[in-house]
């Protein structure tokens, strides 16, 4: 008998594109999944377990083309294989199921609604998060949760993810300028983690501040005949 790995028959991640090849509609497709990128990987620094992949193929089938979420996270993985980073996720490779799929719907529906959330059912991705800036009839974010075979709509803006130990939800803010409804991380009391742009305006208005008051120190000991230099 031949003794052999029936995974060195798959294709791996390097011979498989990453993507599909489709541009996307809307800007707003690569900039609202790269900001909750953005955040994850500031308040996720320490950990490298979990990856989140920005309209990257996902391989579940050798046979079939892959399918590209607008973002995905999974958590339980390598953050990084190496320098070249990952081209495509192959769950052959990865071994561990995404436990979230984004789809941000643009003017063209691409299946978000229908074969693609079809599909997520199928592979049994615990959280599906759809973002549709267009609704007028319904709210923009729907999140569903797979419970017994199916998706279930979780309701409210502010949804508490507990598999991942964070709430996803929508306001308005600034991202790179554009002032605009985006989708965000929450911890479990409501309170949203701040984007990297907010966090270095914070940390240069902490350093302003400082130098201010340290300014207003000197002022004062100049005023008592006090040398700031001698009390060093």
């Amino acid at each position: 008998m031949l003794n052999y790995n029936p995974l060195h028959c798959l294709p791996s991640a390097e011979d498989l594109p990453d993507s599909d090849d489709e541009p996307v509609d809307n800007q707003l497709q690569h900039l609202i999944p790269g900001l909750l990128e953005a955040i994850l990987a500031w308040l996720w620094t320490n950990r490298m377990d979990w990856f989140f992949g920005v309209d990257m193929g996902i391989y579940y089938d050798p046979e079939l083309p892959p399918i590209v979420p607008g973002g995905f996270l999974s958590l339980g993985v390598e953050r990084v294989f190496d320098e070249n980073l990952r081209l495509s996720y192959v769950l052959w490779e990865e071994k561990v199921m995404p436990i979230m799929a984004l789809e941000v719907v643009s003017h063209r529906r691409r299946g978000e609604y229908t074969s693609k959330k079809k599909l997520y059912a199928e592979m049994e991705i615990l959280y599906y998060v759809v973002y549709n800036p267009q609704c007028r009839r319904k709210p923009p974010l729907e999140v569903y949760r797979f419970v017994n075979g199916e998706y279930v709509l979780q309701p409210g803006n502010l949804v508490w993810l507990s598999e991942i130990g964070l709430a996803i939800g929508y306001e308005r803010g600034t991202y790179q300028g554009i002032m605009r409804d985006w989708l965000y991380w929450y911890d479990k009391q409501g309170v949203r983690y701040l984007t990297p742009e907010e966090r270095a305006i914070a940390a240069e208005q902490r350093a302003t501040t400082a130098e201010q008051r340290t300014q207003r120190l000197a002022e004062e000991l100049r005023k008592l005949g006090i040398d700031q230099d001698s009390l060093s």
